[in-house]
């Protein structure tokens, strides 16, 4: 209960920025309880735990929109006050995996293979199975949109069945891409203490502002994509529980959402082109 009571939706929209923080909090204490009670399975209770103290915010900011579709306001406006819970989301989301990344760049080798095991099989998995650079680009484009459109419907369908599942989705992404930067930073710093014969502090900065940068630019679109999607199925969610869809205001919750998945394919189809055409011309 701790962990839970530090912020709410309101203060949460308010200070958006300060949710990175909290992120950063939830994942490290998840990471620590998990190597010393769960050694063996710690990458996946690692994330089990920084879920469940997401919950209780995640239920409430749902909620909180839920309420604001029942008021008297336009589609622009309320896609403003959307983007508040939106934009405090995609912080927390930042803080998770910039926890995960920094720890396992600088915890010892030998624990990052046990305490990241099962993500480092999914990235191992992922490229085995990945596409072939003899394919043509726009084959290429159509693959990664269509796994990015599955990965969005079961964020829509873990938030309307589970109220706040689709933060483990989330979560989990962080994790395997948190685990991907770090081998990235990890490699990076190998390369440059050959090359000069030390690694200065300057250096960590400067490969690990490349990690981010590498995944972060075709990234950030994904990830607010997934969150709009998932912020349309918990709506409804919402709504359906409270009985809503009885009421004259079920209509405009369903319309609001709509849109908000509309935006969230459109949103994933800016991420599928910046991944093929622009991140690999940058790094």
């Amino acid at each position: 209960m701790v962990l839970e009571s530090l912020v709410t939706p309101f203060k949460a929209e308010k200070n958006p920025w300060e949710m990175f923080f909290v992120g950063i909090l939830y994942a490290t204490v998840a990471l620590f309880i998990s190597m010393q009670i769960f050694e063996k399975m710690a990458g996946l209770i690692s994330v089990f735990l920084t879920v469940m103290a997401c919950i209780p915010i995640t239920l409430n900011a749902m909620k909180l929109e839920e309420e604001k579709d029942t008021l008297n306001i336009g589609e622009r406006l309320l896609f403003r006050e959307h983007w508040r819970a939106l934009s405090f989301f995609l912080f927390l989301f930042l803080g998770i995996m910039v926890a995960f990344t920094l720890w396992y760049v600088f915890l010892p080798p030998e624990i990052i293979n046990d305490l990241f095991a099962i993500q480092i099989d999914t990235i191992r998995n992922i490229n085995t199975n990945s596409v072939s650079g003899a394919i043509p680009s726009l084959d290429v484009f159509g693959v990664i949109f269509l796994n990015n459109v599955k990965v969005l419907l079961f964020c829509v369908l873990f938030a309307f069945f589970y109220g706040a599942g689709m933060i483990f989705i989330l979560v989990w992404n962080a994790s395997v891409i948190a685990v991907a930067m770090g081998a990235f930073v990890r490699n990076g710093l190998a390369l440059y203490s050959a090359a000069t014969g030390i690694a200065k502090v300057g250096a960590y900065f400067h490969v690990f502002s490349l990690g981010l940068l590498r995944y972060m630019v075709h990234g950030i679109p994904e990830i607010i994509s997934y969150f709009i999607g998932g912020l349309a199925g918990g709506i409804i969610s919402v709504a359906v529980v409270r009985h809503d869809f009885r009421t004259k205001h079920f209509e405009k919750i369903l319309i609001d959402s709509a849109t908000l998945l509309l935006v969230s394919v459109g949103v994933l189809f800016l991420a599928a082109i910046l991944e093929i055409y622009v991140t690999p011309m940058l790094f």
